[in-house]
């Protein structure tokens, strides 16, 4: 686990060149290996991205649950026989998102859950109400007390859930829950995010019966016992996305194995629009620089939208992009929590509480500064900046790439949450960072 006083040191003005490798997809490991306690038998996931901290993290909550975990390489063995006790300690529960996800593994194998407040990201409130009222619908009882979610059922009995928003979360845990459960869950409004289609694919090896119909619905078919499966983790779109923008910003050529088209249309597109290159090729995709870029306007919306996690990075190409760029944030609330610090870096972005954008947004007349307007192109000087969230982490060390001088970024953990051994991947790209 990264110390929480780590930083990264970074001598910018050097365009990335060569060849580098995504991990396998964070948000969804996280989400099989959670499943994976559905069953007593061994789950194996191969290209897990072992090395990254919110993998470690979960891992150490199952195992505080009774799992016995190996690694080895990109390889994870997990196998839960017994659950030992229903009750996530504080201090790990409360370290990320993934809590709340395994509600339905310990209801369904003890009838009861003992669940942290759930922490993560200051991205915004993310609140876990889709999540309870969900699992309420699906016959749990529900306590809070001493900052825990008290959850306990006899059984799970399938039921009819509308999502008043397609959340990635509370998609997921629905259908964890529901695989057992009996009966049938018919979930409309759901997420269909690729994260959630690689549990899906897990969760039928195993041996649900999941059907992914038209206009977001799914629905889930309780069956009786769950077995262990194989599975190959989905590459990370996301950082498929931060390489490709860092690549881009710079001016430079990247290629990027193991990227996968099929889950970036969206985000290529944009890439085309906004004047960077790229190439299509067998094992992954090349970014590369070959010209001025243009200014465009953005708005983040759920998959298969332009994903929110992808805005951080682009708006540090867009610092380089000749004019105006818009970016209008319908995702999260407070994702521009990370603009100040950019500002000392000489970017020029103005944020507004109005929606600039054609998409209908949950946070029109509201106070939330979730619309951006960036003046460009603008040379970035070094500085020393604080990293408020993961993927605007990402972000700076752009930043700290692109800038003159030598600029430091505080909050390596906060990185390493998504991201493998950055520091050394970027260095095999030709950039001067180091951690201290």
């Amino acid at each position: 686990m990264t110390d929480n006083n780590t930083k990264f040191l970074i001598k910018g003005g050097h365009p990335l060149h060569g060849r580098v490798k995504v991990s396998g997809a964070k948000n969804s490991a996280t989400k099989l290996l959670v499943a994976s306690l559905l069953t007593d038998e061994q789950c194996i996931l191969h290209n897990s991205p072992n090395k990254i901290s919110d993998l470690t993290i979960t891992t150490d909550i199952c195992k505080a649950l009774g799992s016995i975990i190996e690694f080895d390489e990109d390889r994870l063995k997990v196998r839960s026989e017994k659950i030992k006790t229903a009750h996530i300690p504080e201090d790990l529960g409360n370290k990320n998102r993934i809590a709340i996800l395994l509600a339905g593994p310990l209801l369904l194998r003890t009838g009861k859950a003992e669940i942290p407040i759930p922490g993560g990201c200051k991205i915004g409130s993310r609140p876990v109400n889709f999540h309870i009222d969900s699992l309420e619908k699906l016959g749990c009882n529900v306590a809070v007390k001493d900052n825990y979610f008290i959850l306990e059922a006899d059984k799970l009995t399938g039921n009819n859930i509308r999502l008043d928003y397609p959340s990635v979360g509370a998609t997921e845990n629905i259908i964890i829950a529901s695989t057992l459960a009996q009966g049938r869950t018919v979930l409309t409004n759901a997420a269909v995010e690729p994260e959630i289609i690689d549990l899906i694919k897990f969760l039928q090896k195993m041996g649900a019966i999941i059907e992914i119909n038209t206009d977001r619905k799914i629905t889930i078919e309780g069956v009786d016992k769950l077995s262990g499966a194989e599975h190959f983790v989905i590459p990370d779109r996301n950082q498929s996305a931060s390489f490709a923008c860092a690549g881009l910003a710079s001016k430079g050529d990247v290629f990027i194995e193991n990227a996968m088209q099929d889950n970036l249309i969206t985000f290529l597109n944009t890439v085309r629009r906004v004047g960077g290159k790229f190439e299509i090729m067998e094992k992954g995709i090349r970014f590369f620089y070959d010209g001025p870029f243009k200014s465009i306007p953005i708005e983040t919306n759920v998959h298969p939208g332009f994903m929110t996690d992808w805005q951080q990075p682009f708006v540090i190409l867009m610092t380089q992009a000749n004019g105006i760029s818009i970016v209008h944030e319908t995702v999260y609330e407070e994702r521009f929590g990370y603009v100040s610090e950019l500002k000392k870096m000489g970017a020029e972005i103005e944020l507004y509480d109005t929606c600039l954008g054609g998409l209908q947004c949950r946070f029109a007349n509201t106070h939330y500064f979730h619309s951006a307007v960036i003046k460009g192109p603008t040379p970035l000087k070094a500085a020393e900046i604080n990293v408020p969230d993961l993927r605007a982490g990402f972000s700076y060390l752009i930043a700290g790439v692109i800038a003159s001088g030598e600029s430091v970024v505080n909050g390596a953990v906060y990185i390493d949450r998504g991201y493998e051994e950055i520091d050394l991947k970027l260095r095999d790209l030709g950039a001067e960072i180091r951690r201290i």
